[in-house]
């Protein structure tokens, strides 16, 4: 009997597929502990088994991960998201409270178990509000063993950029959405860090090159980042190879990753500093004394000086990733099926705070976790209307070109995230282009092979374009990466193929995950609201506060109060004056 060559072969690589595949177990306990990164004040951070900063997650393609995590916190729910992981076919994988999972509560434990299909740089966080920043997020890479550039360079090191705040997040949140700040003002962190830390120094030996994978994974700040008298050559962004492209800065905006390759110089004679520089546009205040820098070393010689990093006179230099084409030279995804206009705006409500609206809603979490509404409506699912007024919901079809065209009306800069998919950034206006008019032939001059990746930038008072495959049932966040306009509400929720979703995960939602639902007394079957008689009544859905009465201002409110209490005490003193008793004075 003949037997064909492929045949032969196919189970061969399959084999050797399967062989180089392995199960990493990690076992998480997450606690808190105690850093002073920038030397200049000793708070609590949370750790992982006793550990500031926490632990890497080292994968390479083709792994299954499984992440045990036990919340040792006492006074605070977490949870786990695998930024810019796809979690093709584990939606309940991805993280997001009352997204894809309840909180896990203090004592409880809960069970991550995924595969990873794609390689690159990613990095791990909270996605409770405003948790990570308190020092729960650290790198995650994924090696691969056909890398296009393998051959390119020497060695790997990772260096991750951060802001860093001194006050714990609880409280700063509670001030930031509040009457007493109207105007939105985010905090202004006290210091940059790279690798957690201050003055890193990095082993260099001449002549080689070395692939730095650079992870922002601060709150709030973005980086501009420069290695001195050094060139960076790009090969990847967000986890998509690109074509080759140099590079003397870099803008890093939160959550965005790059990969570069810098060749070192063929002598040890000097030691040279390379630089990430916070973007103070973003800072509404400056505080005196406040070092937007964190300074690190490429080292040679150990025994030669550190030198202080040189001043710069502008940013100009920044390389736009707009420009980057991706190694696979996919082509732009053209017949879109589906188009979703988001209109962009902050603004206050009627408890005086400031808030983020898409379209006029602010996202506010349900009563029951999206993707639990998925599973328990059976053909209901497709209608978005069962997923809350403030989850702004959108339903996807399955396997269709979706496009997001997104008009930031807002003088600010703000970083956008796709969960579940990596997108083609289409169109990016510059500042006070305005909204996205597809009548004007000259924005729609796309790139045949335009950059993908999972985090970009829109401008102030500008647009983005983006374009994505609904390839990948389940439920998906949009929103911005500021952490601090993730909690007042710059987030959309995507709904993908849902009863493709139903038919994946039947049965399939393990046991921990309904127990920390159960332990936190939240509803997992129904609508948005917890009804499950009549889906379409969302009687009782937790909503945002009211708008404004027509006239008044958040600014206008604020002072209304002031000027109450203000003329309160005074009534008070001279009812108090008043009230004291008449003291008679002899001569």
């Amino acid at each position: 009997m003949a037997i064909s060559l492929t045949s032969f072969l196919l189970p061969i690589c399959l084999f050797i597929s399967l062989a180089r595949t392995a199960t990493l177990t990690y076992d998480f306990d997450v606690a808190w502990t105690h850093a002073n990164p920038d030397g200049q004040y000793n708070r609590p951070v949370i750790g992982i088994n006793g550990q500031w900063p926490i632990p890497s997650i080292v994968a390479t393609k083709g792994d299954q991960v499984i992440v045990n995590v036990k919340n040792s916190l006492r006074n605070e729910s977490t949870s786990l998201h695998f930024h810019g992981l796809y979690m093709n076919g584990t939606t309940h994988m991805d993280g997001p409270v009352a997204v894809t999972q309840c909180g896990i509560l203090p004592g409880s434990s809960f069970t991550y178990n995924f595969t990873i299909d794609q390689p690159g740089t990613y990095w791990y966080h909270s996605h409770v509000r405003g948790q990570y920043p308190d020092g729960l997020r650290g790198p995650l890479i994924v090696k691969d063993p056909e890398n296009p550039f393998k051959g390119q360079y020497d060695e790997e090191v990772v260096l991750t950029f951060s802001d860093w705040y001194h006050e714990s997040m609880p409280k700063l949140m509670s001030g930031f959405i509040s009457i007493a700040n109207p105007s939105g003002a985010e905090p202004v962190p006290q210091a940059a860090l790279v690798n957690d830390t201050q003055n890193l120094s990095v082993k260099i030996e001449p002549g080689k090159t070395y692939m730095f994978r650079m992870i922002n994974i601060g709150a709030f700040a973005a980086q501009y980042v420069w290695f001195e008298d050094h060139t960076m050559r790009i090969v990847e962004v967000d986890g998509i190879y690109t074509e080759p492209m140099d590079a003397e800065m870099l803008y890093v905006t939160a959550a965005q990753r790059y990969s570069v390759l810098v060749t070192a110089k063929n002598d040890t004679s000097s030691n040279f500093a390379f630089v990430g520089s916070m973007d103070e546009d973003l800072f509404d205040v400056f505080p005196d004394g406040l070092n937007p820098n964190v300074t690190g070393w490429l080292v040679y010689d150990d025994t030669k000086a550190k030198p202080e990093a040189k001043l710069i006179d502008s940013f100009d230099s920044q390389f736009d990733d707009f420009t980057l084409v991706p190694y696979d030279k996919e082509s732009i995804y053209s017949n879109v099926d589906q188009s979703i206009t988001l209109d962009m705006k902050m603004d206050n409500l009627n408890d005086g705070a400031n808030y983020a609206f898409f379209n006029d809603i602010t996202y506010v979490a349900p009563k029951v976790p999206t993707l639990y509404t998925t599973l328990s409506t059976s053909a209901n699912a497709t209608n978005p209307l069962i997923y809350g007024y403030n989850t702004n919901p959108f339903v996807l079809s399955q396997n269709q070109v979706v496009e997001i065209i997104l008009n930031n009306d807002d003088p600010g800069k703000h970083p956008f995230h796709l969960h579940g998919h990596a997108f083609q950034v289409i169109a990016r206006s510059e500042e006070e282009a305005g909204a996205f008019d597809p009548n004007n032939a000259t924005q729609i001059a796309f790139a045949a092979t335009p950059i993908r990746r999972d985090t970009v930038l829109v401008r102030p008072n500008g647009h983005i374009v983006l374009r994505f495959q609904s390839n990948n049932p389940g439920i998906w966040l949009f929103h911005c990466h500021l952490e601090w306009h993730m909690a007042s509400g710059l987030a959309i929720t995507l709904i993908e193929a849902p009863l493709t979703l139903q038919s994946q995960l039947s049965g399939k939602i393990p046991q921990d995950h309904w127990d920390v639902c159960k332990a936190g007394d939240v509803p997992v079957v129904g609508n948005a609201a917890g009804n499950t008689v009549d889906v379409l009544d969302l009687t009782g859905e937790n909503k945002s506060p009211g708008e404004l009465p027509a006239g008044f201002t958040g600014r206008g409110i604020v002072a209304l109060v002031f000027s109450c209490l203000s003329a309160f005490v005074g009534m008070a003193v001279i009812g108090w004056y008043g009230l004291k008793p008449i003291e008679k004075k002899t001569k």
